[in-house]
């Protein structure tokens, strides 16, 4: 899906898709920790999830704090606005 060009509304609907699954089986790894099909699945709906996150951070500024780039020596994290208040960088 990320080859498609998204606006703003469908990224972020994207993003909340593949954090849904990475959330989904991380609570299945808890349990079945040796499943190899489940590790492979966890690995590429995480390395999706992480693209999209780059991708709207890019475009829009970051959604989670462990993606968020520093521009500058100034911490604007808490700053700016959030993406349902219509928030860019």
């Amino acid at each position: 899906m990320m080859n498609v060009p998204m606006n703003q509304q469908q990224l972020f609907s994207w993003i909340n898709e593949v954090s849904f699954a990475v959330n989904d089986i991380i609570l299945y790894l808890d349990t079945h920790p040796e499943d190899e099909e489940a590790m492979e699945y966890f690995n590429h709906y995480s390395e999706m999830r992480n693209k999209a996150l780059k991708t709207y951070e890019e475009h829009y500024g970051p959604l989670t704090i462990d993606t968020a780039a520093p521009a500058c020596s100034k911490w604007y994290w808490s700053t700016q606005k959030w993406p349902w208040e219509g928030g860019a960088c």
